[in-house]
C-alpha cells in the first residue's frame, strides 16, 4: 500500500499543516517549486509573515473563521505570497480545520494562480477598452441618429438603427464573455427552481412553455448562473419560435439538462455552436452559447450538446459535474 505522506511529497500543490496561530507545522517539498524555499524552511515560521501586507488581514480573518467550522467545511481564497527571490506570487489556497485533542490545526492546499491572475488583468483591460472606447462613439452615433430621424423620414435611417442595435448587443455580449474569467470565484448555494423562474420572466417568453422538473440547490455564482439560463432560454426561443417548449431537469446526482422541442442542432455543427461569433441567424451575435460554455467550464462542469428527448427534433444541453447542495 502506498504511504499517504509519500503521495503528498510528490504533489504539485503545496500541502501545509498550520497550528491555531498560523505557525507552519508541516509542508510538502513542492514548496520549492511554488515559492522557491527549500523543504521545511518555513516550518516553525508564521505563515502570515509571508503574505502580502494588502492581503494579510483578509487571510488572517478567514483563518480564524475556518477554525470554527465543521471539519468537512472548506474555504477558498486568493492572495499574494512572497517568493524566495523577493517577488510576489498569486496563489489560491483551500483550507479546512482538523480538530486535535488540545487545539485545532488547519490543513491548507495551495497552488500557483499567477498566470490566471495575469489573464484576468488582461481581460479587465480589454473590457475597459470595449466598454469605453467603443460604447462612447456608439452613443454619439445613436444620439445623432435620433436627431436625424426627427428631421427627416428615410428608410435608410431604419437600417442604421438596426446596425447600431446590433453593435450594442455585440458590445454587451463581448463584455459578458470576457468577464467569465472570474466565474464562480465565490460560489454559494443557489436554489434552482427560483433561479429558473426568474430567468424565464426576464426573457420574452409569452407564447413559450416551461416544464421545470428540477429541484434543490447547486453551488455556483448566482449572477453567472442567471446569465447561463437566460442565454439558453433566449437560444431556444430564437431558434424554436415563440411557441417552443423548454424542459429543465436533473441527470442523476451530478448533472442538469436543458432541452427544447425546436429544430435542434445538426450533429456536424454541435462542436461549432459554442465558438464565439458562430451564428446561423442574421440578427444573432454568435456569443450566447459561447458565454454558456464559459460559465459551465468556469464552474468546473462540462457541457455536451445532444438531441432532445422531447420528440423528433430539439436541442439538449447537458451539464455534468454539478455540485448539488442538500437543502
Amino acid at each position: 500500500m502506498v504511504d499517504a505522506r509519500e503521495l503528498l511529497n510528490h504533489t504539485l500543490d503545496v500541502v501545509s499543516v498550520l497550528d491555531e496561530d498560523g505557525t507552519v507545522l508541516y509542508e510538502t517539498p513542492s514548496v520549492a517549486h511554488l515559492l522557491g524555499y527549500e523543504h521545511e524552511t518555513l516550518v516553525g515560521e508564521t505563515i502570515f509573515e509571508y503574505i502580502h501586507p494588502e492581503d494579510r488581514d483578509l487571510v488572517a480573518e478567514l483563518f480564524q473563521e475556518i477554525k470554527e467550522r465543521p471539519e468537512d467545511d472548506h474555504e477558498r481564497v486568493e492572495f499574494r505570497m512572497r517568493h524566495a527571490d523577493g517577488a510576489w506570487v498569486w496563489v489560491e489556497s483551500i483550507g479546512a480545520p482538523r480538530p486535535e485533542p488540545e487545539s485545532t490545526h488547519v490543513v491548507v492546499s495551495t497552488r500557483d494562480v499567477t498566470e490566471r491572475k495575469r489573464k484576468e488583468r488582461r481581460l479587465e483591460k480589454f473590457s475597459g477598452i470595449v466598454s469605453h472606447d467603443l460604447r462612447n462613439p456608439l452613443n454619439v452615433a445613436e444620439g445623432r441618429l435620433a436627431l436625424a430621424m426627427e428631421e427627416c423620414d428615410s428608410e435608410h435611417l431604419e437600417h442604421v438603427q438596426r446596425a447600431l442595435d446590433r453593435m450594442e448587443h455585440l458590445i454587451d455580449d463581448t463584455l459578458a464573455l470576457a468577464r467569465q474569467g472570474r466565474t464562480a470565484a465565490d460560489p454559494e448555494p443557489v436554489a434552482l427552481p427560483a433561479l429558473i423562474d426568474r430567468c424565464w420572466q426576464m426573457v420574452d417568453t409569452e407564447a413559450a412553455t416551461l416544464r421545470q422538473e428540477v429541484d434543490g440547490s447547486v453551488r455556483g455564482d448566482p449572477e453567472s448562473l442567471k446569465q447561463l439560463f437566460e442565454n439558453l432560454i433566449r437560444n431556444a426561443i430564437n431558434h424554436g419560435g415563440d411557441g417552443v417548449t423548454v424542459r429543465v431537469g436533473r441527470i442523476d446526482d451530478t448533472g442538469l439538462f436543458f432541452e427544447d422541442d425546436g429544430p435542434g442542432i445538426p450533429e456536424p455543427v454541435r462542436d461549432r455552436v459554442t465558438e464565439p461569433g458562430y451564428t446561423t441567424t442574421s440578427d444573432g451575435t454568435g456569443f450566447g452559447l459561447a458565454i454558456v460554455e464559459e460559465i459551465v467550464e468556469g464552474h468546473g462542469w462540462s457541457l455536451s450538446i445532444a438531441e432532445s428527448d422531447m420528440g423528433d427534433t430539439g436541442a439538449r444541453f447537458e451539464m455534468r459535474g454539478v455540485e448539488f447542495v442538500r437543502d
